[in-house]
């Protein structure tokens, strides 16, 4: 794809993008950097603007930029459902959940989702809830690696393999030293160059292909105009991302996180819908250029895995390349980083911290830097597990959601949920979810088909059954 002198500039500048962001995590971690809440929840005073671009570069990530556009340009606009599904969940959770999860958070000093899960139905909540947000965060922190590692491939020609271990060291390095603070900074940074490049990506491959009435009569031309409809798609596959992708939103812990970090609540639901909108421009311009790819540039047989990099060499000269070669590791990386944190939260705030006889600062920021080398480990498993990136992605959520959807969303706001049926709903919802998934699927059912109607039904059933131990157990989260 480029040649070897082009290789060495791509790969050069690479290695100085990730020594240059290094370096300011480690400057960040030298000044800012003093706290248990620093390193977690930012001091939880993330002003607007970093709140805004932080929650787009966390919602759009490897597999919205390279994902997304492979399945535009394979499948065509159908694939908007992705984008969809964020979008509906995302302005339910904005009119419906943050001010609730602010409200908690700021009332018991959370930092993850099991601080509620606990609160709301007891300690045997915790377990399980930490299993899935691991388990999530995990497979879609390696997902970053497996994009990372496609991008290394293609500028330097190391293998995928070699790739998803570079990756996975340069990454962790960063994150182990800068914390949320330096996520959320360096965010700010990242948003605003991927939000810029996607925007002259998808504006110059429009008019390169001639206008949309000549994408149009090419589609036609190849017997492929049903790929321009947004119904090009199964109505199985619509509700798998409704149900993983787009309900995976109200139990991101990155973004209750996030909500928290916030200085105040106006702030919170402010950045949050500023950025809702932006994310879902994001996402179509994506697909979008997936799909003007093929059919407007009509570059002929490619493997739609590298679409972005043939689009933009398609389009581009090589130093415009450069630039969004760039765009797409500051895409990557925004995600990358944030899941980390939310993972090696989970760890040290939910399994650690709780077992710690002094809870000195200094100490918790060790144990902190610590859990992200463990996050850091699942996930360079799970990515050479699954080295695709969307399916990556799906299966992540698939388990957070069979286990937590229905208790969390139940847990805020039903008094009537008990302790009983939020955790026995969270651990039978995740076990069929994994079962399923390491059978392969069987009889061709998704496993949040199976995993999350479970796990609704048990909550609300467990729960009546149970509700003269269960009702009022915590007095205190009534004021909420």
């Amino acid at each position: 794809m480029y040649n070897s002198q082009e290789q060495m500039i791509l790969g050069g500048l690479v290695i100085v993008y990730f020594l240059f962001l290094f370096g300011v995590s480690l400057y960040i971690n030298q000044r800012s950097i003093k706290t248990y809440d620093d390193y977690n929840v930012a001091g939880r005073s993330v002003s607007i603007f970093p709140l805004i671009l932080t929650f787009v570069g966390t919602a759009v990530g490897g597999s919205t930029l390279l994902g997304y556009m492979e399945n535009g340009y394979s499948f065509g606009m159908g694939q908007h459902w992705l984008n969809f599904g964020t979008l509906f969940a995302g302005i339910i959770l904005m009119f419906f959940f943050v001010k609730k999860i602010r409200q908690y958070g700021e009332k018991y000093d959370m930092v993850t989702i099991a601080d509620f899960t606990t609160l709301r139905f007891g300690e045997g909540a915790r377990f399980p809830t930490v299993i899935s947000i691991l388990i999530a965060y995990s497979a879609i922190t390696g997902m970053q690696f497996v994009a990372i590692a496609t991008i290394l491939n293609l500028t330097i020609g190391m293998s995928i393999t070699t790739g998803i271990i570079i990756s996975w060291v340069m990454l962790t390095l960063k994150t182990y030293f800068g914390g949320m603070k330096s996520v959320i900074w360096q965010d700010a940074f990242h948003g605003t160059i991927q939000t810029i490049g996607i925007f002259t990506l998808f504006v110059v491959v429009i008019i390169a292909s001639g206008g949309w009435g000549n994408i149009t009569e090419n589609a036609l031309a190849m017997n492929e105009g049903a790929n321009l409809s947004i119904f090009s798609i199964s109505s199985t596959q619509v509700f798998v991302y409704l149900l993983t992708i787009g309900a995976y939103q109200f139990v991101r812990q990155d973004l209750w996180q996030r909500f928290w970090a916030a200085k105040d609540i106006k702030t919170a639901s402010r950045g949050y819908w500023i950025s809702i909108i932006l994310a879902f421009l994001t996402g179509f311009f994506v697909i979008t250029i997936g799909v003007a790819g093929k059919y407007g540039l009509q570059m002929g047989e490619i493997n739609p895995t590298l679409s972005y990099y043939e689009i933009i060499g398609n389009v581009f000269n090589f130093p415009m390349v450069v630039v969004m070669i760039i765009a797409l590791l500051a895409t990557v990386i925004s995600t990358a980083d944030s899941f980390f944190m939310a993972g090696a939260s989970s760890i040290v705030n939910d399994i650690i911290k709780p077992r710690l006889k002094s809870q000195d600062d200094k100490k918790l920021l060790f144990y902190s830097r610590v859990s992200v080398m463990l996050v850091s480990i699942f996930s360079i498993l799970l990515a050479l597990y699954i080295p695709q990136l969307v399916n990556l992605w799906v299966t992540g959520t698939a388990m957070l959601v069979s286990s937590l959807l229905a208790p969390v969303i139940f847990g805020l706001f039903w008094k009537g949920t008990t302790k009983a049926g939020g955790t026995w709903a969270m651990w039978i919802g995740l076990i069929i979810a994994v079962v399923w998934q390491m059978a392969g699927h069987p009889f061709g059912i998704h496993p949040v088909f199976i995993g999350l109607p479970i796990s609704t039904v048990l909550v609300i059933v467990i729960s009546l059954l149970t509700k003269s131990n269960g009702v009022n157990v915590h007095h205190e989260e009534e004021a909420i």
